[in-house]
């Protein structure tokens, strides 16, 4: 997956301005800095993007609690990342479908 399509969901989802070209490591480390932040200022407002991003609840308990050492704005980035790559995978499967549908079967 080009990362061109995961920062412009990024970026749609979490109303951030992350740049067009940058590599998955930058990826990462700016979006665990931006978690971070409102983990310590803006905590309610992490919890809302993680519900409308729909990060796995129970999995990110159990990751935090099984790495008490780790920081916790990685972790959360990783499972964002996650997320939304399985939304942008699921997306792209379900337009592949949709173009092999005739225009006569189509609504």
């Amino acid at each position: 997956m080009d990362n061109t399509t995961l920062i412009q969901s990024l970026n749609k989802e979490l109303e951030l301005e992350l740049p067009e070209k940058i590599s998955f490591e930058e990826i990462k480390k700016e979006l665990s800095s931006i978690i971070n932040n409102l983990i310590q200022s803006d905590f309610q407002r992490l919890v809302f993007l993680l519900y409308r991003i729909d990060v796995n609840e129970t999995k990110l308990k159990k990751l935090l609690k099984e790495h008490p050492e780790e920081n916790a704005g990685n972790i959360i980035t990783e499972l964002i990342i996650e997320r939304q790559q399985q939304k942008i995978k699921s997306r792209q499967q379900f337009n592949q479908q949709d173009e092999n549908i005739s225009d006569d079967e189509k609504w």
